[in-house]
């Protein structure tokens, strides 16, 4: 048992505004790269990078949806779609290679949702079905890891891709 060093009272406690979990409209979103990390598939026969979504627009701003990129597969036709994936999200956020999911945070792209109806225990949900680079043009360059000029004057944010 851990003490919380204070009382909680529920009617002292804000409640929140946001905890709609119903499936997002079908259509294409702005969202940013906000999470990425290796699983292993439930079978354990294979791996994918469960992505993080964050919607930036053009509506529901800071929904979170989630989508799975096959990267190691028993069944080498999902295995090859998952790769023609994750390419897709590389050249919509600009990456000409990637060797870590981190990599992948902070990239903005769009992304198709389309919504997958409810199963047996699963409810109705959002799955993404396509990738390219947004409206807006701008894909944020990976993490720097390169010496800076002997200046010390940072390259401007066009230059480092």
């Amino acid at each position: 048992m851990a003490f919380l060093e204070q009382t909680f009272s529920v009617e002292d406690l804000p409640v929140s505004i946001n905890n709609n979990f119903e499936p997002l409209p079908e259509g294409w979103y702005t969202a940013a790269i906000s999470g990425a990390e290796i699983k292993t598939t439930k079978a354990g026969n294979g791996q994918y990078i469960n992505v993080k979504y964050t919607i930036l627009g053009p509506t529901h701003q800071g929904r979170v949806v989630f989508g799975m990129i096959n990267i190691k597969n028993p069944n080498p036709q999902a295995e090859e779609i998952g790769r023609q994936q994750l390419g897709e999200i590389m050249r919509a956020i600009g990456l000409a290679k990637v060797s870590d999911t981190d990599q992948l945070i902070g990239g903005n792209l769009s992304i198709k949702l389309k919504i997958t109806p409810a199963n047996g225990n699963y409810d109705a949900s959002n799955s993404v079905a396509g990738f390219k680079a947004s409206g807006n043009g701008i894909a944020l360059a990976p993490k720097a890891t390169s010496i800076p000029p002997a200046d010390g004057k940072a390259p401007p944010p066009w230059a480092t891709k």
